[in-house]
């Protein structure tokens, strides 16, 4: 259990650090568009009041704390059941999955929205999405235990 906290701790500071970084020490907050090695890398600002790619984005009050909620709930889901998990792999997967909703939450709880500045766009493709270091550890922690984890071990 440890050592997924720890995996936790580090997306979440990750994700956090790197924001304030963004928006305030880069002033993203104003400038709104900054290339950093075009045309791969550009931080582009984006508040994300939905899921991933905009989904059940709205400005009800009400999605938001759902959504603040779910992240919590959803945590502790994966907390219990990274208490039974033996692979390393596994505990770091899930630690990353709980890092990054939880940074997610904070920023709703915080500014209303999940802070997004990351845009990547490579091959002739213009990507409008922009995400964030949170973003990456739920991806990578689901692909990890989605990979990893013991299938007969799902249940808390």
């Amino acid at each position: 259990m440890r050592l997924t906290l720890l995996s936790a701790l580090f997306w979440f500071s990750l994700d956090q650090i790197g924001k304030w970084l963004v928006l305030y020490r880069m002033d993203l907050l104003s400038l709104r568009e900054l290339e950093l090695w075009p045309p791969y890398i550009t931080f582009r600002m984006g508040w994300n009041t939905g899921i991933n790619f905009g989904l059940l984005s709205g400005s009800a009050e009400a999605t938001r704390w759902l959504l603040v909620a779910l992240a919590f709930v959803i945590s502790a889901w994966i907390l219990a059941w990274s208490r039974k998990m033996e692979r390393r792999i596994s505990m770091l997967s899930a630690g990353a999955i709980v890092g990054g909703a939880i940074a997610n939450a904070f920023d709703r709880v915080i500014y209303g929205a999940v802070a997004d500045f990351l845009n990547i766009t490579c091959c002739g493709f213009d990507n409008p999405y922009a995400f964030n270091p949170a973003d990456i550890g739920i991806f990578v922690g689901a692909f990890g235990l989605l990979i990893f984890a013991d299938a007969n071990k799902i249940t808390p």
